[in-house]
């Protein structure tokens, strides 16, 4: 018998894969900005190096395949899937929420098949808010960091979710202890994501405060996991309930490029930030500006995992190379040979 977290894991990789579950009135905000063309690059094309460190660890690209999924039967194929596509690209990648990991073993290998396909990359476990407020000890989060054989740690601040969800646990006092206690004990590095509604400057400075040093801003304009959660809710709600309140929030959260520069713009006071830029990253460009915008590192999900789905490994593939095609056009077409050239360009509002 499926636990009520397995089930609820399963329901939203269905969702996000044959609904659309964009935001309806807002993006993530790329599209309202454009690089400043340089005629005169002054490199080659075959100069440009795309090329980051992550964790310690180096990455051919600034991407990272962000965490989606794990904690059910078929996750196993879908990890490995992604996993293989990481590691043949060398990028960066996190694993879906291991709550299910703490409740039961029995779907254990869904998480540690990332590292049976992938052991050289940059691997980052995963656990939610509301279970971060209830640890006492870093021991069960080291536990599941060790399933993974972890380089990093991500908490996600899912506020939205936890209050949409039929099931959610919407109990975040003592978060930000719980997160502090990780950082001081945890021994690898804790990084700190939202799942599409954003990160602000001032949340980000109380990450700071406690010792966080990565933050994913993920931010509002790709997938609304608002919208996840409504679908679900009226698939679980009985025929001819009550209007449900849930659907005010499908457009909630601070968009992507909104969070990023107010976070980005943290760099200043805090040398050793790096930033994650996520949420609605669809295309090579958008990291492009993302990362001269200040991220040095985006992220995304769900493109990633519809082109697995789709073309399986070899259309994953694709997709990624399409988007390094991206980047590295837009890097020579602004005279930026390295992610740090990149970091320095102008991006203006589109008239």
């Amino acid at each position: 018998m499926k636990s009520p977290t397995s089930s609820r894991k399963e329901q939203h990789v269905r969702i996000t894969l044959s609904n659309d579950v964009s935001f309806k009135g807002k993006s993530a905000g790329f599209e309202r900005f454009d690089f400043v063309h340089n005629a005169l690059p002054e490199l080659d094309l075959d100069e440009v190096d795309t090329s980051a460190t992550f964790l310690g660890k180096p990455v051919g690209l600034p991407l990272i395949v962000s965490s989606m999924t794990g904690g059910y039967k078929d996750a196993v194929r879908i990890n490995r899937g992604l996993a293989e596509v990481c590691a043949e690209r060398r990028l960066a990648m996190g694993v879906g929420s291991q709550r299910q990991a703490i409740e039961d073993k029995t779907h254990h290998r869904s998480y540690s098949v990332v590292r049976e396909v992938a052991r050289d990359i940059p691997v980052f476990g995963n656990i939610g808010a509301a279970e971060v407020a209830k640890l006492r000890t870093a021991d069960p989060v080291r536990r599941l960091a060790d399933l993974i054989r972890a380089d990093g740690f991500a908490v996600h601040l899912n506020p939205l979710q936890e209050l949409l969800q039929p099931e959610g646990s919407p109990a975040f006092r003592g978060v930000l202890r719980g997160i502090e206690m990780l950082v001081k004990n945890l021994g690898i590095p804790v990084l700190v994501k939202e799942i599409g509604a954003g990160i602000s400057a001032e949340v980000a400075r109380r990450l700071l405060a406690v010792g966080v040093r990565i933050i994913d801003v993920a931010g509002a304009g790709g997938t609304s996991w608002a919208g996840v959660e409504i679908l679900r809710r009226n698939g679980i709600r009985r025929k001819g309930a009550h209007r449900d309140f849930a659907a005010s929030f499908w457009d909630w959260g601070i968009s992507t490029i909104d969070a990023l520069r107010q976070v980005g713009a943290l760099k200043t006071q805090q040398a050793d930030l790096t930033v994650i830029a996520s949420g609605g990253i669809a295309t090579g460009l958008d990291v492009a500006k993302a990362i001269a915008f200040g991220a040095d590192l985006a992220a995304a999900a769900r493109p990633m995992l519809k082109a697995l789905e789709k073309g399986g490994m070899k259309g994953m593939l694709a997709e990624v190379d399409a988007w390094a095609k991206e980047l590295r056009g837009a890097m020579f077409l602004t005279g930026s040979r390295t992610l740090q050239d990149l970091q320095t360009k102008q991006l203006v509002l589109r008239s």
